[in-house]
């Protein structure tokens, strides 16, 4: 209930900041947009880049072998503005926060490597629209993303292993976009539905009493989903 509140809001101080100058049209070069947005991450690990001998020998200890991680998905509220260059491109760009913990997993299921992970996914796409002649307008899109990671921690195998420390690093990849806007009227009201496709490989480095132990890089890859209302101006 909080989440819907908070999207009502934001598209309410919107359409406020809009004013009557700029009223609301379907034909606006502007657009604002309130989002309610799956995030549906991989997170598998692509490559082990290096690891300490001593932890290498107690995974072998332990049986493990084949060593792999899951990510969880997340739903959180999501902004996104827009500026029409014609009837048919455009340029967007998002803003939200996602928190996420990484399980581990093959052999190592049913583990916890980290506990605590907020990614700022920082997008911007150049987007293509269909014009249908009507209120259903389609559009693809791609673009440049850098995920920004904040307030990593180790999760609980991880620090009965001896980890104190996880570091993920900032990461620069690409996102592909698909979607449409269906506008509600000639008021400028409407609603979107967005899918975009993530290709983005972090790092993640664990650290013991200031030594790295381990450093894999992932194949984080995140789909991310998103249905909401827009305005446009």
């Amino acid at each position: 209930m909080r989440k819907i509140t908070l999207l009502a809001a934001a598209l309410a101080a919107a359409t406020a900041i809009s004013g009557p100058a700029l009223a609301g049209s379907p034909a606006g070069k502007f657009q604002v947009k309130v989002l309610a947005t799956g995030v549906l991450p991989d997170g598998g690990i692509d490559k082990i880049k290096s690891i300490d001998s001593g932890l290498a020998a107690t995974l072998s200890g332990m049986g493990v072998s084949d060593v792999d991680a899951k990510a969880n998905d997340n739903v959180v509220p999501t902004l996104a503005a827009e500026y029409f260059f014609s009837r048919n491109v455009s340029v967007e760009t998002i803003c939200c926060f996602t928190q996420h913990h990484v399980d581990g997993a093959a052999d190592l299921a049913g583990t916890r490597l980290v506990d605590h992970v907020l990614i700022l996914p920082a997008t911007v796409t150049a987007k293509f629209h269909l014009d249908t002649g009507g209120p259903l307008k389609p559009y693809v899109g791609a673009g440049p993303a850098l995920f920004l990671v904040f307030d990593e921690k180790p999760g609980s195998t991880a620090r009965a292993l001896g980890v104190d420390k996880v570091k993920m690093s900032n990461s620069l990849g690409l996102a592909l976009q698909g979607g449409i806007d269906i506008a509600l009227g000639e008021n400028g009201y409407g609603i979107s539905l967005d899918a975009k496709k993530y290709f983005i490989k972090p790092t993640a480095s664990f650290y013991a009493d200031g030594q790295q132990v381990l450093k894999t890089r992932h194949d984080l890859d995140p789909w991310v989903v998103s249905a909401g209302l827009s305005y446009r101006f």
